[in-house]
């Protein structure tokens, strides 16, 4: 091994493989004693800290200060280079001692030549208008911003400055003038090469209108441009700007805020993939021009195509997560495979050659301090980069560098490819411009016929009046283009499905819908799969196509790598709870936007829901089960945000808990279930009634107030005690006594179907007691009887049916039928038989009470199997559309449509019901 062999044996072993190295130390025998005497260990942040600062009080002039930063940098290169070349270092230590010189030689500098120029006898220290000093930032961008610095590389900077006004010295000038020369100071302190050499080649043509703009702007100029004259390319390189030197008071922050808006959009940006491409096209072109295909930064499979590989995601998806708001490439590797946007395999490929090429990068430059990434073409320089490589032939070395640049290429196409469109979209194009080219319309008929439309003409029309619509003319020409390509290729996926008119007129909607966002066109354009799932979608459900015009960033969830997702609440959770946090800034909480992540995360669970029930991958119960999981989740977290928004609070934590009723209480929600649910506390204090009130007008604020992502969840607080006249929030000694001595019998049915959902869990405890007492008190078995036969005529007056049609769940012998059989069996027997008091579903307790032989269980087989039937059909029929859609229901929030269907559907279905209710109730009940 070689650490452990003597440093100069070690030196002496790796420096044929540098001449940079053998010209150092040939003539300095004090730089050698130097590098064998801390060879062992790399070279950190507090040995170079400590060098500048043992020679900080020896430097008077910028000569002085020109000869510190490149004695510094000459002891760092070496040593970096004979560690790596020994093996003793790795890239990542390559990459960051280099990371580190450039910050603090540029840190150190830049305070020492401000303090020169800001001395009061020449200019004096720049202030604003409020007589503020304001000092420079560097903001590097590249490599040095991404903290991944070669050992021979340029430093891309740009300088910054708060505010305008004018220094208070001597020779009173601007603040852009004195901080102009102050860069070019800094640069000269870098950049220009002296006896000692140079420290860093300095680029400033990434700063704004590049080398015709100034040198240096302030933050308002900053922002201005960006907003205005910001370029595509630039957003690429934005991405891994970051403050490297200033002082911290100046608040580096700032830059990050300017700059983040203009790379980072607000939604899914997938727009990236053209200008990518266009991008990397001028690229191909220059390095076919120049012949620079031995590049292996820039030529073909070259590290550049690894960055854009990363850039991209993070341009697409960095608005929406700001995990991907990292710098270093291999961290953003790392993430797409942790986050299922690239395959494992894909991920692991990438990384390795990425480590390969970085490597190889640092070993072309080891041979003469060059910033060079060219291949060798001389035999002697080929055969040294190969051992340095470790490879013992130039041609094993070429083979293996081939396979990862073959790699690199594969998966670059891959994600990178121009969407190609089939013969039979191709051929539909005509059929689509068929009013412009003055096709005949029989034969477009024709055509759409062949395809297996049933109603050609219709279909012709629809697609006409889209394409001859106001939305569609008044499109800008690049969404035109992309509508022009989609439309061809939306007419032969529908034509794939049984009912392909329906389906092409609900993809004709979603694409009017989403016209005017490009960012979608091109998703649709680059992901045909994610297309041909959306088909999928909309032609088996109307209610997922409605839900997907009302929010159409969701297509993102039908991306390759999402769909497929394992559902996992805890990690969500996480997940949510970081998006929450990200948006409590430096300016304070903003609610209005946590209230949007909150919807955009409930619309994307339930679309991923959604998505796998279509496909038939969930069975409605387990179904419900995660929609009531989702609901809970997102009820716990509106909790905590809404006490968090509290003004006054009397304690950290609240007593508070949330308790659900029906549907959610049951775990049998739905879609479009509104959420009905009560509020208690068990708290002592003065405050407690009031805070707790103003905290469940908060939460039921956000849970159904509309902000741009839509709504949350409706919800009904009438069973809350005394109904609508009662305390929106009780305690739970009231609720008890109200429980106990003044609840109607219906009240205490809803409450076989209640239970703690979120909050503090011994106030959910509390209930659950007080909820098993209440179920298990005895009772009149004919009493209740009677209570709970008028309340079922009640109910059954309340949705009068005259359509002649089955309505499954309001209808004798429907849904409602079953669960009033259920709450009577727990009422009038958990008092003999606790168990019934455990909230297990309406299926469960009917085998359970058949079970404790309260029914005979061949006629509790069939009903609970009817009971399945119902609910599913239910299920289906809203999502086809035959029952009240999400949105547009009245202006009270309830269902304007049934679900209903043929009696003679469910016949057996509704004998099996009807007989359960007379053996439970008696022939005379039915």
């Amino acid at each position: 091994m070689p650490s452990d062999r003597p440093a100069g044996e070690i030196v002496q072993s790796v420096l044929p493989l540098s001449r940079y190295a053998q010209a150092q130390l040939a003539n300095d025998a004090a730089l050698l004693a130097e590098l064998e005497q801390n060879l062992r260990r790399p070279f950190m942040r507090e040995e170079m800290q400590a060098f500048l600062q043992a020679s900080a009080e020896g430097i008077n002039n910028e000569e002085g200060l020109h000869a510190v930063l490149r004695g510094l940098r000459k002891q760092v290169l070496l040593r970096v280079a004979i560690r790596d070349l020994a093996g003793l270092a790795d890239l990542a230590e390559v990459m960051s001692s280099m990371t580190i010189l450039a910050e603090l030689t540029i840190g150190f500098a830049l305070e020492r030549l401000y303090a020169w120029l800001a001395e009061p006898g020449r200019y004096g220290q720049p202030k604003n208008t409020d007589n503020r000093i304001q000092q420079m930032l560097v903001v590097g961008m590249g490599k040095l911003g991404g903290g991944e610095l070669n050992v021979s590389s340029d430093v891309d900077l740009i300088f910054v400055y708060p505010e305008d006004g004018e220094t208070d010295g001597h020779r009173s000038i601007s603040n852009q003038d004195f901080f102009v020369r102050l860069g070019r100071k800094l640069i000269t302190s870098l950049n220009d090469i002296t006896a000692e050499g140079f420290v860093f080649r300095v680029d400033m043509r990434l700063r704004p209108y590049g080398e015709s703009g100034p040198l240096t702007m302030s933050f308002a100029m900053l922002e201005e441009y960006l907003i205005t004259q910001g370029r595509e390319w630039e957003r690429y390189a934005w991405i891994k700007s970051r403050v490297v030197a200033g002082p911290r008071e100046e608040k580096p922050v700032l830059v990050e805020q300017i700059a983040q808006p203009f790379v980072f959009r607000k939604y899914l940006d997938f727009g990236a993939y053209e200008s990518m491409r266009a991008l990397h096209a001028q690229i191909r072109r220059e390095v076919q021009r120049r012949e620079m295909h031995g590049n292996i930064k820039l030529g073909a499979g070259g590290i550049r195509e690894i960055e854009f590989i990363a850039q991209v995601f993070q341009l697409i998806r960095g608005g929406r997560d700001p995990d991907f708001r990292i710098r270093p490439t291999l961290a953003v590797l790392g993430l797409l495979g942790e986050k299922q946007q690239l395959p494992g395999e894909a991920v692991t490929e990438l990384v390795e050659a990425y480590t390969f090429l970085r490597n190889l990068e640092h070993r072309l430059q080891y041979l003469d301090d060059q910033q060079t990434h060219l291949l060798p073409a001389t035999p002697p320089d080929q055969s040294v980069i190969a051992a340095s490589m470790g490879f013992s032939s130039y041609d094993g070395f070429l083979k293996k560098l081939n396979a990862h640049r073959s790699n690199i290429t594969r998966h670059f196409e891959a994600i990178f490819a121009t969407p190609r469109t089939s013969q039979a979209s191709n051929a539909l194009a005509d059929l689509w411009k068929a009013g412009e080219n003055g096709v005949q319309a029989e034969a477009a008929q024709t055509q759409l016929a062949k395809l297996g439309f049933s109603n050609p003409q219709k279909v012709l029309e629809c697609v006409e009046e889209f394409r001859s619509g106001t939305r569609y003319r008044q499109l800008p020409q690049t969404s035109k283009k992309r509508i022009d390509a989609l439309v061809p290729t939306l007419i032969e996926v529908a034509a794939k499905f049984p009912s392909a008119d329906l389906t092409l007129e609900r993809l004709i909607r979603l694409l009017e819908t989403v016209s005017r966002r490009s960012a979608y066109l091109a998703l649709l354009r680059e992901y045909p799969q994610a297309l041909g799932r959306v088909a999928k979608l909309v032609s088996a459900s109307q209610w997922a196509s409605e839900y997907l015009n009302r929010h159409p960033i969701l297509l993102d969830e039908l991306l390759p790598g999402q769909f497929r997702n394992p559902l996992d609440w805890s990690r969500a959770k996480e997940r949510l709870m970081r998006q929450l946090q990200d948006a409590q800034g430096s300016g304070g909480t903003d609610v209005e936007q946590q209230m949007d992540i909150l919807r955009h995360f409930h619309h994307a669970q339930v679309f991923q829901l959604l998505a796998r029930d279509v496909e038939g991958l969930l069975p409605l119960e387990i179904l419900s089960d995660h929609l009531s999981d989702l609901a809970d989740l997102l009820l716990d977290a509106v909790l905590h945000l809404a006490w968090a928004g509290l003004r006054r609070r009397h304690r950290d934590i609240p007593a508070f808990a949330i308790i659900g009723y029906g549907k959610l209480g049951g775990k049998e929600l739905g879609y479009a279930s509104d959420l009905d649910i009560i509020f208690l506390y068990d708290d002592p204090h003065a405050d407690a009634s009031e805070s707790y009130a103003r905290l469940s007008q908060r939460i039921n604020s956000w849970l159904t107030s509309y902000t741009s992502a839509g709504l949350l969840y409706q919800t009904d607080l009438r069973l809350r005690p005394n109904g609508s006249s009662g305390l929106l929030v009780s305690s739970v000694q009231a609720f008890a006594e109200y429980q106990h001595h003044h609840a109607w019998v219906w009240e205490h049915q809803a409450l076989s179907r209640a239970r703690f959902v979120a909050g503090d869990a011994q106030v959910g405890e509390a209930f659950e007691r007080i909820r098993r007492e209440v179920l298990r008190h005895p009772r009149e078995l004919s009493d209740l009887k009677r209570e709970v036969l008028v309340m079922r005529q009640k109910m059954l007056d309340a949705h009068p049916n005259n359509s002649g049609l089955f309505d499954i769940k309001h209808d004798r012998g429907g849904l409602i039928d079953v669960e009033f059989i259920v709450q009577y069996l727990v009422l009038g027997y958990a008092c003999h038989h606790k168990e019934l008091t455990g909230n297990i579903g309406n299926i469960a307790l009917l085998k359970l009470a058949a079970k404790l032989g309260l029914i005979r269980n061949e006629v509790a087989e069939p009903a609970l199997n009817a009971y399945r039937e119902f609910r599913r059909t239910q299920h289906w029929l809203r999502l086809s559309g035959y029952s009240d859609l999400a949105g547009s229901s009245s202006a009270n929030g309830k269902s304007q449509k049934f679900a209903r269907v043929e009696a003679d559907y469910f016949e057996n279905e509704i004998a099996a019901v009807s007989g359960l209710w007379s053996e439970v109730f008696g022939a005379s009940a039915v």
